[in-house]
């Protein structure tokens, strides 16, 4: 025999056994992916949204001549002469003084009510200790406050600050009951 005619007989068997071997790696699980791709080719694309349309920038120039620093402190009326009189309300200020009204509002404390003679009564401790009795018309604190309304767990008061312009504001204030 010849060798050339053995070789080609050996190399044979090789390539059928390769080409059947390569054909059984192609399987069908992909057949599912190409169809969803081909599915996906077929939609219509929508539009691309456009651009949003960008603001122009716009200059602030601050310009603070004749206006308050900001970061200075602003200075109140150190009098009350210092407050125009008669523009908008204002406190009575010819009356006579009540003794809470020497104590600063933020050092008065409600400790209690009182009901006698059908009137309820709020009593009060400034911070030398001693309890005071009050009733709705009296005044304590130092800003003029008057007392509007007493309740078992507070009392309501209005109160007149001066302010920069050198006019008054009111304002409510209260003092709730300590615990």
């Amino acid at each position: 025999m010849n060798v050339k005619y053995i070789n080609r007989f050996l190399w044979l068997p090789i390539v059928m056994g390769l080409s059947v071997a390569s054909s059984g790696c192609v399987s069908d699980k992909f057949d599912d992916l190409e169809a969803y791709v081909a599915k996906v080719k077929q939609k219509k694309a929508e539009p691309i949204e456009p651009l949003p349309v960008i603001k122009t920038y716009e200059a602030f120039s601050y310009d603070a001549e004749g206006l308050r620093n900001p970061f200075e402190p602003v200075e109140e009326p150190q009098s009350i002469a210092a407050v125009e009189e008669g523009i908008g309300p204002g406190p009575d200020i010819d009356r006579s003084k009540e003794e809470l009204e020497a104590y600063p509002l933020d050092t008065l404390r409600m400790v209690g009510t009182l009901a006698k003679g059908g009137q309820l009564w709020g009593l009060i401790r400034a911070n030398d200790g001693v309890i005071h009795r009050v009733q709705p018309g009296n005044y304590l604190g130092q800003n003029f406050g008057k007392i509007s309304e007493i309740s078992d767990v507070q009392i309501n008061l209005d109160e007149f600050i001066a302010t920069s312009a050198g006019r008054w504001r009111e304002r409510q204030a209260s003092l709730a009951i300590a615990e």
